[in-house]
Parts: C-alpha cells; sequence; structure tokens
C-alpha cells in the first residue's frame, strides 16, 4: 500500500478522441473511467496530488497523417526518426480533445496539456519527444514531496508506456496500474513487448486490487 504523503495519480490522456467513437479510439478506452474515479474517490487516503494529462494539438500538428498527405498510421522519418502518423486528433479547443464527460475532472489538482507545438509532439507526461523540453511535472511532483507515482490512462503502449519509462528514470518509484489502462497494441503483441521493457526498467506493473 501506498503512503499519501508522496503518492501521486496521474491520469494519461484519459481524452473523448481516445474513446470509442472517436478519432484515435483505443478499444474499450472507457471502460477504465469507472475504475479511475473510484480511485479519485479514495484519494484522501490514497494520494496526495491527482494529475490529468491532455493531448492539446493546434491544427496541421506535425504527428497528423493528413499534414504529410499520408494515411493514417503510416510511418515517416521526420526530424531523423521513424515516426507513426496519427489520425487527427485532441485539436485544441475541438470536442475530441475535452475528457471523457463522465471522469470527475474537478478533483485533479493539475491538467498538463502535452504537444502544443505545432512540430513537436509529446507522448510523455514530462517531456516533449524531443527528450528535452520538460512538461514541468517533474518540477510540480518535486515541489510537492512526490516520490511514487501510479499512472493509469491511454494508451497503456504509448502514452502510458512514455510516462512510465520518463518517470522511473527520474528517480521516482513507479507504478502502472494494468487494469485501468487499455492498449493500441499494433502490431500486434506491440503492448506486451512495451511492458516487458517498463518491467525491465523498474516500473511495477498492478492493478487496482493492490489498493
Amino acid at each position: 500500500m501506498n503512503t499519501l504523503e508522496s503518492s501521486a495519480l496521474i491520469i494519461v490522456d484519459l481524452q473523448i478522441d481516445f474513446c470509442p467513437g472517436g478519432s484515435l479510439a483505443v478499444n474499450g478506452g472507457h471502460e477504465i473511467v469507472s475504475g479511475i474515479n473510484d480511485l479519485i474517490s479514495k484519494r484522501s487516503v490514497l494520494f496526495k496530488k491527482i494529475i490529468l494529462t491532455a493531448d492539446w494539438h493546434p491544427v496541421n500538428h506535425i504527428s497528423f497523417a493528413s499534414t504529410h498527405n499520408l494515411e493514417p498510421f503510416a510511418r515517416k522519418v521526420v526530424g531523423g526518426d521513424i515516426v507513426t502518423l496519427w489520425p487527427d486528433h485532441c485539436v485544441e479547443g475541438l470536442k475530441g480533445s475535452e475528457f471523457h464527460p463522465d471522469l470527475q475532472v474537478e478533483k485533479s489538482d493539475l491538467i498538463i496539456r502535452k504537444g502544443r507545438k505545432s512540430n513537436l509532439d509529446s507522448y510523455s507526461a514530462f517531456f516533449e519527444n524531443d527528450r528535452v523540453t520538460p512538461t514541468g511535472l517533474k518540477g510540480y511532483l518535486t515541489d510537492h514531496s512526490i516520490q511514487k507515482v501510479y499512472l493509469s490512462g491511454l494508451a497503456f503502449d504509448w502514452c502510458v508506456y512514455f510516462s512510465a519509462m520518463d518517470s522511473t528514470k527520474l528517480g521516482f518509484e513507479t507504478y502502472v496500474i494494468k487494469d485501468l489502462t487499455r492498449s493500441i497494441d499494433l502490431p500486434a503483441g506491440y503492448a506486451l513487448e512495451k511492458e516487458i521493457e517498463m518491467k525491465r526498467a523498474g516500473v511495477k506493473i498492478i492493478d487496482s486490487s493492490y489498493f
């Protein structure tokens, strides 16, 4: 069991566009909302801080396949790296960028909006994809004496994965609440590969029964 004074729950990108019916829907993404709300309702005994992250992209963002006149999920060299290009999603101010309507957003302490620069994407809650530009999350956690980070949200094998890997590299004791995440798993087996990488890095994979 975690210690309230040193723990934070981070809910990654639980937005309309990543839930069924959204432009980049993660299968079953909506199914995790009630379980996350259950944890939020117990924050007085579980977590010192609750933090939400959100993709918040401008129109014609570099991660959009449409920006490059390509089909969604195409691969392309961008900035020297081979990247996956996505359907237009979580465009700032549009409906798809909003949090799932059932999520208890009002009980969060901080919202981190990421991927706001047109030429730079951000998977991790801690850094933009240049791996240099911080989102400010590390400083916030340090300022509030957080030592343990619990991650949930979407998607397990992308933004949750990158956030967990950065969290443990930055020295936080890091947990991923797997049943409160869902995976894209494209190609098949990708999610398992990322889970193995997280475990090797020292990330603890748990489920909500841990609490």
